[in-house]
């Protein structure tokens, strides 16, 4: 059997792969799901709830679903909340792949599926455009951090000597700066005049290149327990080149360590880019991203009276740091066929 067919068996897993390629999908494909700007602004539309969605209009009459135009009013002052006025002399029919888009409405009303920010652009918009940040630069941190790992640590396995010495000796130095605190310093001095495109850039440059040290030091010691196998030595014996024993021989045996452990790093640098952004030292408003929206977290009077602005940037990065954590141990599992009959 397999490593897929007992992947498969793990239903964890499969769910898991199911929800992070929505995701990942759903990213890809904002502009066609969303028929909003990503920074489109609604007149009167500021701190709205999520829509809610009528099939019958005002006399009782089923007409299909449909929004109202809305509108915050005056202020409640037991509660502190502001009251929802509905227009309903004018029903806004909802269609679905309409105008380019999965969904739109036809009339004054907008269909707000997580409602509005504090300066009315819709908030599951903003969700859409900032999984693009949030998402990839846990991708692409992870390939350039796993690649600068793996090559460091074979080198220092394969060659020893002074050379494995040095290398592991700033692994080590790099291991033992505190990870985040770090990563604070180093996104502080970027430049304030910075596009946000230039800024993704540089933080995904920077997570990745202090977070390589305890892979390679994993790697180097694979590396040492390969060399010596006998497959290697007769490589040697022929006379192949170092590089090509290393990169074709010796690598190719810790790929499935490799796959586990990147699928379980993805989201410890997603999480960290949230950090960053959560702090303001990422990515900058009015570009989204789910850390930045999550910093409306910190006014108590967005938590009470519009929790949803919290909700869901709070649930996507808790949905896909599980589920990564999930794919990573059922991978870890279906690379082992002990675990299986």
């Amino acid at each position: 059997m397999g490593w897929w067919s007992r992947l498969r068996r793990n239903a964890l897993a499969v769910v898991s792969i199911g929800v992070l390629t929505m995701f990942y999908l759903m990213a890809v494909f904002a502009p066609w799901i969303s028929p909003y700007g990503v920074n489109q602004s609604f007149e009167n539309g500021a701190l709205l709830p999520p829509s809610a969605i009528y099939w019958h209009n005002s006399q009782g009459e089923f007409i299909g679903a449909h929004v109202y135009p809305a509108t915050l009013g005056s202020i409640d002052l037991e509660s502190g909340e502001r009251l929802l006025r509905l227009d309903r002399s004018r029903p806004s029919p909802i269609r679905l792949f309409h105008s380019g888009h999965l969904f739109d409405t036809v009339g004054g009303g907008h269909l707000h599926l997580l409602g509005t920010d504090e300066q009315g652009r819709d908030e599951f918009t903003r969700l859409l455009y900032g999984a693009r940040f949030s998402l990839f630069i846990g991708i692409v941190a992870t390939a350039i951090s796993f690649s600068i790992g793996t090559t460091v640590g074979a080198i220092a396995g394969y060659v020893g000597g002074l050379l494995d010495n040095i290398l592991m000796r700033l692994s080590e130095v790099l291991m033992s700066v505190p990870y985040i605190y770090l990563l604070v310093a180093l996104a502080a001095v970027l430049p304030a005049q910075l596009s946000n495109t230039d800024r993704f850039i540089l933080i995904t440059v920077i997570i990745s290149t202090v977070s390589w040290a305890g892979l390679a030091r994993v790697i180097r010691g694979q590396v040492l327990a390969i060399k010596e196998s006998n497959f290697v030595l007769a490589a040697k014996a022929i006379g192949t080149p170092t590089g090509s024993i290393v990169w074709r021989h010796i690598l190719p045996q810790t790929t499935t360590y490799l796959i586990i452990t990147a699928t379980l790093a993805v989201p410890g640098f997603i999480v960290a880019e949230a950090v960053l952004s959560l702090v303001g030292l990422g990515i900058q408003q009015p570009d989204p991203s789910w850390g930045n929206m999550l910093s409306l977290a910190t006014n108590a009077a967005i938590l009470l009276l519009h929790p949803w602005l919290v909700w869901s940037p709070a649930i996507a990065i808790i949905a896909t740091v599980l589920c990564f954590n999930l794919l990573g141990d059922g991978l870890r599992d279906a690379f082992d066929p002990k675990r299986y009959p």
